[in-house]
């Protein structure tokens, strides 16, 4: 049984994590920023209301896992925000910041605050979540794709320094993904280049050698297996879950 964090556990891909791992017979912690999300979680779930770009919050998280726990063996650090919808000359400075924020700075103070926790065990496993936006350039999203291009550097950093020490470090890559942020997105990029919703999403979809997008679960299973012993020489890896991704652009 391991111990296992994810962050924005509350709703959409962090909670299908939860679910999964909880299936599989671990220990689940989620936090989230909006207490409304964990008013319905499993009894036997622990929670934690914090903002994942609060260095005090965060710190106190982390001396309450170890409180409570005595280690971590698991750290999906999966905080983060869509950001705005805008040509880049349109991108308010404060929306870039907010956007980054979350998105860098949430993995990094999990990665920062969780890492002691592991090195003590001399074993661990942390997960970030990055996006496809992490590997092409997308239109529309120049907040967004900066962000988690820069999360894939801050793992592949992480794995150097903390292999020596028994601990992994790797990051999925969701692409179009079923639910309430993708729809805020498809209706801001329709607006913002005189589509329709539909035609945005079948944009998306035809991206895709397979056609389609992926549900959460998707992206919680390759967490779930990225935790494991079966994954236990996978560490500095990009891995996308996104029925292949062929053409980024929406447009087409």
């Amino acid at each position: 049984m391991k111990r296992v964090l994810i962050t924005a556990g509350g709703s959409g891909i962090g909670r299908a994590m939860a679910e999964e791992f909880a299936a599989a017979g671990h220990q689940v912690w989620v936090t989230d920023v909006n207490a409304g999300s964990l008013s319905d979680i499993p009894a036997d779930w622990r929670s934690t209301v914090v903002d994942a770009t609060d260095e005090a919050g965060m710190k106190a998280l982390f001396a309450g896992i170890a409180e409570a726990w005595g280690g971590l063996d698991v750290l999906c650090a999966n905080a983060g925000i869509a950001g705005p919808t805008a040509l880049v000359e349109d991108v308010e400075l404060a929306d870039w910041r907010a956007c980054v924020s979350v998105n860098l700075e949430g993995a990094f103070l999990a990665a920062k605050y969780a890492a002691p926790l592991m090195k003590a065990a001399k074993a661990g496993s942390i997960v970030i979540t990055s996006s496809t936006a992490g590997q092409y350039g997308y239109p529309n999203r120049a907040p967004y794709a900066a962000a988690k291009w820069a999360v894939i550097g801050l793992m592949k950093t992480l794995a150097m320094e903390l292999g020596p020490f028994g601990i992994r470090a790797n990051a999925i890559c969701p692409g179009a993904v079923e639910g309430p942020r993708m729809e805020g997105v498809l209706e801001r990029e329709a607006a913002a280049k005189g589509m329709t919703r539909d035609e945005v999403y079948a944009g998306y979809a035809s991206g895709t050698s397979m056609g389609s997008f992926v549900e959460a679960r998707d992206i919680a299973n390759m967490a779930v297996f990225l935790g494991s012993e079966a994954a236990r020489l996978v560490s500095g890896q990009v891995i996308a879950v996104d029925g292949h991704t062929v053409n980024p652009d929406p447009k087409v």
